[in-house]
């Protein structure tokens, strides 16, 4: 004669065990935000145009604004997910700097970063480096944007344009600057 043994949880038990369940998906759910693999952002931004003075404070013949000038480009290159499009660092007519991202596909991520790094695209993969410079987040995944250089950033200290997730610490992918021709 066999005994059969049944294992009888308590009310009180299988409540604590859904609660940690619940606890546990949504900090799952918060860290790594799954839903963004399926969502996409689009950004178009026109590259910042001079402004042009006022005709209060204009003269007879007003100079023309100068045109913004590249400086550096490159094409990016995927690290942890598939990343296309064209980085260009730019002087404006201002004396103001932008990196304008250009073209620009990735996929969607919870904390991605724009970095300038004087690490190459390649090195990267293993970290920013340092004397990093952080641009802002992130606007869109597709599309063309631009991100204002801090004043007094010395641009040509750094390699490459570095999409970065702060959360997992990996590059989407990176794009080396090279000095732009013409």
């Amino acid at each position: 004669m066999s005994q059969s043994r049944s294992v009888r949880l308590s009310h009180r038990t299988v409540l604590t065990i859904l609660l940690v369940l619940v606890v546990a998906a949504g900090l799952v759910l918060a860290v790594f935000q799954p839903w963004k693999a399926f969502t996409n952002t689009e950004v178009n931004e026109a590259l910042p145009a001079p402004s042009s003075p006022s005709t209060e404070t204009q003269t007879v013949s007003p100079r023309p604004a100068a045109a913004p000038k590249d400086l550096a480009e490159g094409r990016f290159v995927t690290h942890e997910h598939a990343t296309s499009g064209l980085a260009r660092t730019v002087r404006l007519a201002d004396g103001g700097h932008v990196l304008r991202l250009e073209d620009l596909k990735t996929s969607d991520g919870p904390d991605v970063r724009v970095y300038l790094s004087t690490r190459d695209a390649e090195a990267v993969k293993t970290g920013l480096g340092d004397g990093a410079v952080e641009l802002g987040k992130l606007k869109g995944n597709l599309g063309n944007q631009n991100y204002t250089v801090p004043a007094g950033t010395d641009l040509s200290q750094f390699r490459s344009a570095v999409l970065w997730c702060q959360r997992f610490s990996v590059a989407f992918g990176a794009a080396d600057l090279s000095t732009a021709t013409g």
